[in-house]
This record gives C-alpha cells, structure tokens and sequence, in this order.
C-alpha cells in the first residue's frame, strides 16, 4: 500500500485514464494535486471536516496560484516556439521539471497536514468535497473516483 501521497499520486497517475482525467479536470480549473489528496485520504478513511477542508485549501491555494501555475503558463506560453528552437526546447523541459518538483512539494505539503488526522474512520466523499461546485459533474471526475477505487481494490487484495 502507498502510504504517503507522493507514490500513492504516481500510482494512481499511471492507471489507464487518469492522466487524460487530470489534464481535462486541470483545463476546467481543478487543482490536480488536490484531487490526488482527496483521493488519497478516501483510500485512507479520514474522515472530512470542515476545519480539515479549509486547512487544505488554505495550504495549496498559494502555491498553486504562485508556483505551479505560474511554472505551467510558461512551459505552455513556450511550446510553439521550442518546436522550432533546440535550447528553448531545452528550457522548456527544464521548467517543466520544475512545474512537477513543485507539485510534488505541495503534495508533501498536503501530506504532512492530513498525516495526523486518523484513518479509517471517515466515508464521506472527499473527492466531491475538494473539486470546485462547475466541476463536480464532469465525466473525468468520475473516471478519476473510479480509477482511485480500482487502485484501492488493488492494493488492498495484494
């Protein structure tokens, strides 16, 4: 079992579908590291508060806004033009690298405030609880809750 977020993350990105889910739901405004939360802490049991929602939100909310999205607009700003220049490609796989460091830090982040909260207790929907409202009846939502349970089923049968 994946016990912390960052391999728990890896894991469920690669299962068929996510990838596109995550893309699609982050082109809609979602923040994908905390979709990958929500459903790492559905696995886990924790139970939702609103104390703990907002101790999320709060924590991702400006490195998203500040970090990761400013690293993402310029990796997208650039892809045209690194088609066509060799070390523009270059720095555009480098800011890249970067975009994911930083994701990867703020879901360590998202981990270490969620690490003391007890598991096996909760069986709300955090998935639902954590997307923006205009999001929560999209289709890649639901392929992403299906994708974290087929992962669950897994882990749990290994």
């Amino acid at each position: 079992m994946h016990t912390d977020l960052w391999n728990y993350a890896l894991a469920l990105y690669t299962r068929p579908g996510v990838e596109e889910a995550c893309l699609s739901l982050q082109a809609q405004g979602c923040d994908v590291c905390m979709l990958l939360c929500a459903t790492w802490l559905q696995g886990r049991g924790v139970a939702p508060t609103r104390d703990r929602i907002q101790a999320l939100q709060t924590l991702a909310a400006p490195w998203q806004q500040e970090v990761v999205s400013m690293l993402r607009h310029l990796r997208q700003q650039w892809r045209a033009q690194a088609q066509q220049d060799p070390q523009l490609a270059a720095l555009r796989e480098q800011v890249k690298g970067l975009e994911l460091q930083a994701e990867k830090l703020l879901l360590q982040r998202l981990e270490a405030c969620a690490q003391a909260w007890p598991s096996g207790a909760g069986e709300a929907d955090w998935l639902t609880l954590l997307t923006p409202e205009h999001a929560r009846g999209h289709d890649a939502l639901n392929q992403l809750r299906v994708a974290a349970a087929g992962l669950q089923e897994a882990e749990d049968g290994a």
